[in-house]
């Protein structure tokens, strides 16, 4: 039995950091403002040469060399974004040149903020199979391309990132590490929730991120309780088994809630939306480079993954490192 191991993470963060006070000098609000409803303090803007192939890039190569693999290792590149470089190529073959890479393959994931957990889980079954033995997963995001800057209801909530991991097959004993299941969702009755006003094939939309935000909110937390639980149930195992919490970063106040469903401590649970904000696919990813790289998540500890995006789409991921 194969089971795929998380042998290495990294991040990239754009080099612009925008505060709520800057915001709010162009916008009807202020840091108590955002800070009371969000918990976000500020978000990193990505410049122009930022792109979401440049930052998976940087995320890629950091989670190899935290591994100790050479680009030259691995098989296959799955990278879950909303804001694509361009409508194809996929940004995935993208980073595969820059990464110098000329074999395996490469494609891209589009399930917004859960982005990533789907990701992670098609890399998992690729894993199982034995069809590759070596995955890089990568949320990379530029959100701030499609954000109304006039909109105080959303452009304050999103930043520019990317995260990423890199998977290998292992030994997959009781008790070895590695992914222990996935599970994913999707509604499409809940799409004009949360979308973008715009795509190709449409230049008179604009473009823009819409949401309604109290219903997102009313969704995730019924939606993220249940995948959560059916992580566990999966593998037979309750709350007082997970170590850490490493959610989707859209919302302080979801992710104390599904840290209290727990019974988590607030210092057992990843929270980079403060500094990052809403980075969508990126922001697991991006946290788990940050709890690892601070030696937070160390090997033997089980993690839980959650996330909930626009389709709407939500899933879980339960992993031993």
């Amino acid at each position: 039995m194969i089971r795929a191991r998380i042998t290495g993470v990294g991040g990239y963060l754009p080099r612009r950091v925008v505060t709520n006070d800057e915001l709010s000098r162009s916008l009807d609000t202020s840091d108590e403002w955002i800070a009371a409803r969000t918990g976000i303090r500020q978000r990193h803007i990505a410049d122009k040469d930022e792109t979401a192939a440049f930052m998976g890039t940087r995320a890629a190569a950091a989670a190899l060399a935290q591994a100790g693999v050479a680009a030259a290792g691995v098989d296959a590149i799955i990278l879950a974004t909303a804001t694509p470089d361009d409508a194809f190529p996929a940004t995935a073959v993208r980073v595969q040149a820059a990464l110098g890479l000329a074999t395996g393959f490469a494609f891209d994931v589009s399930a917004a903020c859960s982005g990533f957990v789907y990701g992670l889980a098609m890399a998992d079954a690729f894993l199982r199979t034995g069809m590759i033995r070596t995955a890089l997963v990568i949320g990379s995001e530029v959100y701030s391309r499609i954000l109304d800057w006039t909109d105080r209801g959303t452009c304050v909530l999103f930043g520019d990132g990317a995260g990423a991991v890199l998977l290998q097959a292992g030994d997959g004993d009781a008790g070895a590490p590695g992914i222990l299941s996935t599970h994913l969702h999707a509604n499409g009755a809940h799409a004009g929730l949360l979308y973008v006003d715009g795509a190709v094939g449409q230049p008179e939309r604009p473009g823009h991120l819409v949401m309604k935000g109290s219903e997102v909110f009313r969704h995730a937390v019924t939606k993220l309780a249940g995948t959560v639980d059916e992580a566990l149930a999966a593998n037979g195992l309750s709350h007082a088994d997970v170590d850490w919490l490493v959610p989707h970063q859209a919302n302080r106040r979801i992710i104390d809630s599904m840290g209290k469903k727990l019974g988590l401590p607030a210092e057992r649970v990843v929270v980079t939306v403060d500094r990052h904000a809403n980075t969508s696919a990126a922001s697991i990813p991006l946290a788990l480079a940050e709890a690892v790289g601070d030696g937070r998540i160390q090997a033997g500890h089980l993690v839980l993954m959650e996330a909930l995006g626009g389709g709407l789409t939500w899933g879980s991921a339960l992993v031993r490192f």
